[in-house]
């Protein structure tokens, strides 16, 4: 099936997290009710080995079995978005794998190596494109200090599609985009709390780890931001502020936490993190996210899908 993936880039990224076993090997399976719950609300497209998909925690043989698992599990229902990353063999290793299994286009994590110069990491990108076959990449940027020249550098190598924009800085995403190609996707890459921000300076669909757990609430928030109903947004995200309030504490190190937490409390169980990720919630963070799934109804679906 040939997916729109302009479309779905200016949709919802709905970044799954990695289930583990009982013995903490990573268990895909899981994933199957997360994911059709999602799809059949509406999510334009899942990504496997993004960052809620603790990517840098899994072997470069653990990503590549997700891509094809979640491949499997996606079965053609919408386009699906492969992370790849670290270093260059690696990354096209991964590469690879995700063309492959069928992945419809890459997203390119920005290379965590502390030596990192941005003519690099455009031959970086260029390397991981060959090894994919030209794969259309969606860049991940988490740092925008390399400067909108680099940034326009790195658009203008072929094939790229889109840039996750995320980082907080709405003034330099407005830099980069009148840099840049008209065609590239700019997606909010910060998830539904950064979304209307982004999207007032010209940032298109926006990637969730909610749509785990509440992927009707991410798809409201999509579709008031699409009719440029901004107070309606900010008032739908507003009420989800508990749930990522929790994922940014200890320096972002419940980011994950707080999704696997929240999904074990709804009866979909997905193991724990890896370190260094923090794990379990504090007690005190836990009575918050009992508190938010209670007051959202999404406990009681879990009891629905108990007694079903």
């Amino acid at each position: 099936m040939t997916h729109d993936l302009d479309a779905a880039l200016a949709g919802i990224s709905g970044i799954l997290v990695t289930p583990y076993d009982d013995a903490g090997e990573i268990a895909p399976g899981r994933l199957a009710p997360i994911l059709d719950r999602a799809l059949g609300a509406g999510m334009h497209m899942p990504v496997v080995n993004g960052n809620t998909g603790e990517f840098y925690a899994l072997t470069t043989e653990e990503a590549c079995t997700m891509v094809r698992e979640v491949a499997a599990l996606v079965n053609g229902r919408a386009p699906l978005l492969a992370g790849v990353g670290r270093g260059i063999h690696d990354a096209c290793r991964l590469a690879r794998a995700s063309a492959e299994a069928g992945a419809t286009a890459l997203m390119v994590h920005q290379p965590p190596d502390p030596f990192v110069s941005p003519r690099g990491t455009v031959d970086y990108v260029k390397a991981v494109s060959d090894a994919s076959g030209g794969l259309p990449l969606m860049l991940y940027l988490r740092n925008d200090a390399i400067g909108t020249k680099a940034i326009a550098d790195l658009c203008a190598v072929p094939g790229v599609k889109g840039v996750k924009w995320a980082t907080p800085n709405p003034m330099r995403l407005m830099e980069a985009i009148e840099a840049c190609d008209p065609g590239i996707t700019w997606v909010a890459g910060l998830a539904e709390t950064w979304a209307s921000t982004l999207y007032a300076v010209g940032a298109r669909g926006f990637t969730s780890g909610l749509i785990n757990i509440w992927p009707e609430r991410s798809m409201e928030i999509h579709a008031a931001l699409a009719a440029s109903d901004y107070a309606r947004a900010v008032r739908l995200i507003r009420e989800i502020r508990a749930f990522e309030d929790i994922r940014a504490e200890e320096l972002n190190g419940t980011n994950v936490t707080g999704v696997k937490a929240a999904l074990q409390a709804v009866g979909l169980d997905c193991g724990p993190t890896r370190p260094p990720s923090a794990w379990p919630l504090t007690p005190e963070q836990q009575g918050r996210m009992q508190d938010f799934l209670r007051r959202n109804g999404l406990l009681d679906a879990s009891e629905e899908r108990q007694h079903a």
